[in-house]
């Protein structure tokens, strides 16, 4: 069997990806957690007297809070198998992936187990967000001045 005659039965074999369903579901679910945190950020403001950005710090740990127990329910990789980028994308994917590399690396000890396995993940997007970061205000600064 020739490399093309191959591919084409490769082709043929693999499953339809449905990517406007899975855009979709993602929309949905990265816009249901965006809402429950506007109305986390409500709560707290009407419950604590709290204005709107003072609201935004209790607001995310709750998200993050959230997201590690689930994560260590074992209930958010179940809803993001789901969910696909709708779960990863929101602060609450970053938890995740920092709670479940901890979790997979507890038995290591706390200092070499945890404390070195945590940021395997998450210290990908902390340095990719920095650089990003820098490279747009970098362009920032050159065409839009100080």
């Amino acid at each position: 069997m020739d490399k093309q005659a191959y591919r084409d039965l490769v082709k043929q074999q693999q499953p339809k990806v449905p990517y406007l369903k899975n855009a979709i579901t993602a929309f949905l679910v990265g816009g249901l957690i965006g809402a429950l945190g506007q109305a986390l950020v409500t709560l707290y403001m009407n419950w604590f007297g709290l204005n709107e950005q003072q609201a935004g710090t209790p607001m995310i740990v709750t998200l993050i809070a959230v997201a590690c127990l689930l994560t260590g329910l074992g209930v958010f990789d179940k809803l993001a198998g789901h969910a696909g980028a709708g779960t990863f994308i929101p602060i609450t994917g970053f938890a995740n992936s920092m709670t479940s590399a901890a979790l997979e690396s507890r038995a290591e000890g706390l200092v070499s187990g945890v404390g070195s396995h945590m940021f395997s993940l998450g210290g990908t997007v902390i340095t990719f967000g920095i650089v990003a970061s820098f490279v747009i205000g970098v362009i920032r600064y050159v065409f839009f001045g100080g």
